[in-house]
């Protein structure tokens, strides 16, 4: 029988560590600490710490580099039994940088704390963008050659294969809420390629509930993918979403191959017990 995140005894056993406290980390946070969990978090910056912590969340400055860890590292991670690692590459500020160094320094201090759990957030852009356009399921085997997808390949794999903890791998498409969307950026670009390619997108508060369904049901050691299930090319869906939201259609390439994947979140659906249910 399931758990319910409404039922999860002993929840002081469970102490949850979020490594990024951001866009997706922070209302996750708070939907944890709303369902009883001890929560604590990472943020980047010291004033973020302050600010956060006049408003009673449990924040850490921690700050991830290549070569070292600035912050209470120790302390962020200090009783946690679970770590929710939720830090992206961010490759195209700093194209040059190391993600896997950033994530090398992390482990080190992860291998020496209590945590017994990791839930690594990541990204289906570990999958190649093809011209036949894959159908990816949970068991497909990440093939990305790009730098990100490269790096973010590697990383699950340091996770995976880490004796001190058990990892679970969750890889999430695109994110989307009512405020960010990804048609705001294709409207002004000057071209916009793959316009019949697959659209892969899944809304934050979908995510938001498959992290807490993957805690409260214990699934750890596994890998899933999740997307929400849009049966529109990308041409079709962004010049109606664009319509929607009062912008101007993007400038499709129709004259180079559209490449693309299929994200299925079909198992994910089924492992978990999980509705999606929020269109994006």
């Amino acid at each position: 029988m399931k758990t319910s995140i409404f039922n999860v005894k002993n929840m002081s056993k469970n102490n949850i560590c979020i490594v990024g406290l951001g866009w997706l980390g922070l209302p996750l946070y708070k939907r944890l600490v709303g369902l009883n969990y001890l929560c604590k978090g990472s943020t980047t910056s010291i004033e973020k710490e302050k600010n956060f912590k006049s408003k009673g969340i449990s924040a850490y400055q921690v700050k991830i580099k290549e070569t070292e860890i600035e912050g209470d590292i120790e302390g962020c991670l200090k009783d946690s039994k679970i770590i929710i690692l939720n830090i992206p590459p961010g490759l195209r500020r700093n194209p040059d940088s190391s993600y896997i160094a950033k994530i090398e320094q992390l482990l080190v201090y992860i291998k020496n704390s209590s945590v017994e759990k990791v839930l690594y957030i990541s990204s289906t852009s570990v999958f190649e963008d093809e011209e036949h356009f894959p159908i990816i399921i949970n068991s497909t085997l990440p093939n990305a050659t790009s730098k990100a997808g490269l790096q973010l390949r590697k990383v699950e794999e340091l996770l995976k294969n880490s004796m001190e903890f058990e990892t679970t791998i969750l890889r999430f498409s695109g994110l989307v809420d009512q405020r960010r969307h990804p048609a705001t950026m294709m409207s002004k670009r000057a071209s916009v390629g793959n316009p019949n390619a697959p659209v892969n997108l899944i809304h934050r508060e979908d995510c938001i509930k498959i992290i807490t369904e993957i805690v409260a049901q214990k699934k750890w050691g596994i890998t899933l993918n999740a997307s929400y299930p849009i049966a529109k090319t990308k041409k079709d869906y962004y010049n109606k979403t664009c319509k929607q939201l009062n912008l101007s259609n993007p400038n499709f390439d129709h004259k180079t191959v559209s490449k693309g994947k299929k994200i299925k979140g079909n198992e994910t659906k089924e492992e978990l017990g999980f509705a999606y249910k929020h269109p994006v």
